[in-house]
């Protein structure tokens, strides 16, 4: 993922009344709309990261491959990550060990 300075153009639709709202408070603090936003933006995802439901999610996304271990630990963080990362090699070689006896078996 790129680092915070670098800047990328997004262009979305929202409730009227919720860009009102963040233009009036860009006037209150005497700055624009695109600084409120970013700061609204960068709270949920900071918040979202600390929620175990927000967590399982976004594992569950790793572990099929949906999303890439950078996606992840700039989600949750480095420690987060790397512990997701190790349960999903430990996962992945209990499933072929399994498999394996299993064929040995029959």
């Amino acid at each position: 993922m790129g680092s915070e300075s670098e800047k990328k153009r997004v262009q979305f639709r929202a409730p009227k009344g919720l860009v009102e709202r963040a233009d009036t408070l860009a006037a209150v603090f005497e700055t624009d709309k695109t600084d409120i936003l970013i700061t609204a933006l960068r709270e949920y995802l900071r918040d979202a990261s600390h929620s175990d439901e927000v967590k399982q999610e976004v594992a569950e996304a790793y572990y099929d491959d949906d999303i890439t271990f950078e996606e992840l630990k700039s989600l949750v963080g480095h420690e987060e990550a790397a512990n997701f990362r190790l349960l999903k090699r430990q996962l992945s070689e209990t499933f072929v060990d399994d498999v394996a006896e299993e064929l040995a078996d029959t």
